[in-house]
């Protein structure tokens, strides 16, 4: 193991231990949003790691469908029966969700995987290529309103808006209880206008930006909220931390958020009636310390070329960490991201030298995580 790898894996320990003086005392954890088997786009999302980090972090249950696999065709059939064995070997703790494609027989395939156990539907317009006024998608509306199950529908990047259209399926199909992934943030405000305050519609926290979650906060009420991570592209303890401290700083009181940890989420698997909605809690106007503001800014222009696994030609990251030189009051906060961005930098310099893919994907995604938890310290600290 390289020594920028191990300094980075000393940090997440650290991390871990801070995360969990954060957590309400002896709160449960439920994470509506995980993935298990083999992307096309070369993401892995282990069991033995995926249980591993449920039992580091006190996680007790979670959603879990697959990925979009190489085998999906047909119908998803294959890595459907994978979810399903999964799910049984972890004796309750991953609820397996049946994921459809809309152009290969997927009333056929949520009634074949609903039969043998599955307790939930996932829809990706995205990288299943349809649109929300797809005519195929009211069955699907309807199988889960018959079967009292949930849906948990892609709300994240590379969508147009949805909002309308997924509104008049809403309300065709009123006891399909749906959750609109990463918080809804491609049409953040239009599904938040069409569905704040209505009971059996759910948001789930799973998104990078810590701006994003406030902005949401501020729009959504919290008894529609579940945490998630989506793993394996969102990990611990970064996706914990934004959402515990973004619910906090927009107000939320410490028993609604258990239930966003956990109480909401339990309830729609239990097939439980959802709480009352009550408002949403938040500022319309961010404030924070401007050396804060900046280092936010340059680790937002430094992910897109660490998503790339390119180098950071521009220096950004170099900028980035300029500006925890200033001393403005939150001194412990700026040495901590220092901390967080000097272990990121020394790590995203290997990248040249890896020597293999899985090489390459294991320091661009550990120089992701460190830069997520530097910027979601930016973005929480101070006022």
């Amino acid at each position: 193991m390289s020594e920028p790898l191990e300094r980075a894996r000393e940090i997440f320990a650290a991390f871990e231990a801070q995360l969990k003086e954060e957590l309400p005392a002896h709160a449960e954890i439920f994470d509506a949003h995980t993935h298990l088997g083999n992307d096309i786009d070369g993401m892995v999302g282990r069991y033995d790691e995926l249980i591993d980090v449920f039992d580091r972090y006190g996680i007790s249950r979670a959603n879990m469908f697959c990925l979009d696999e190489p085998d999906r065709h047909p119908a998803f059939s294959a890595a459907n029966d994978r979810t399903l064995e999964h799910a049984e070997r972890s004796r309750g703790r991953l609820i397996p969700f049946v994921r459809l494609d809309l152009s290969e027989r997927p009333i056929d395939e949520a009634r074949r995987c609903l039969d043998r156990g599955a307790r939930g539907i996932k829809l990706h317009p995205r990288a299943q290529k349809f649109l929300l006024d797809d005519e195929r998608l009211a069955p699907v509306f309807e199988i889960a309103a018959e079967r009292r199950v949930p849906i948990l529908i892609h709300g994240g990047r590379g969508l147009p808006p949805i909002a309308d259209h997924l509104a008049r399926l809403v309300e065709r199909y009123p006891e399909a209880t749906l959750i609109i992934a990463h918080a809804g943030i491609a049409d953040l405000s239009g599904l938040a206008g069409n569905f704040a305050g209505k009971p059996g519609v759910y948001f789930d926290t799973s998104v990078w930006s810590a701006v994003d979650l406030l902005s949401f906060f501020r729009l959504v009420p919290p008894e529609q909220i579940v945490y998630a991570s989506d793993y394996p592209y969102g990990l611990q303890p970064q996706s914990l931390l934004n959402t515990l401290r973004t619910a906090r700083s927009a107000g939320l009181s410490e028993p609604q958020i258990r239930e966003l940890l956990a109480g909401n989420a339990n309830r729609i698997a239990n097939g439980e009636p959802p709480l009352e909605p009550s408002r949403p809690q938040g500022a319309d106007v961010l404030a924070q310390p401007m050396a804060m503001a900046r280092i936010h800014q340059y680790l937002s222009m430094a992910m897109a070329n660490l998503f790339a696994r390119q180098q950071d030609t521009f220096g950004a990251l170099g900028l980035a960490l300029n500006a925890t030189n200033e001393r403005n009051g939150h001194a412990a906060e700026l040495d901590q991201i220092r901390e967080l961005l000097v272990a990121a930098r020394d790590l995203w310099r290997t990248l040249p030298e890896a020597e293999d893919e899985d090489d390459a994907r294991t320091i661009a995604r550990t120089s992701s995580r460190l830069i997520h938890l530097a910027d979601v310290l930016a973005v929480t600290s101070g006022e």
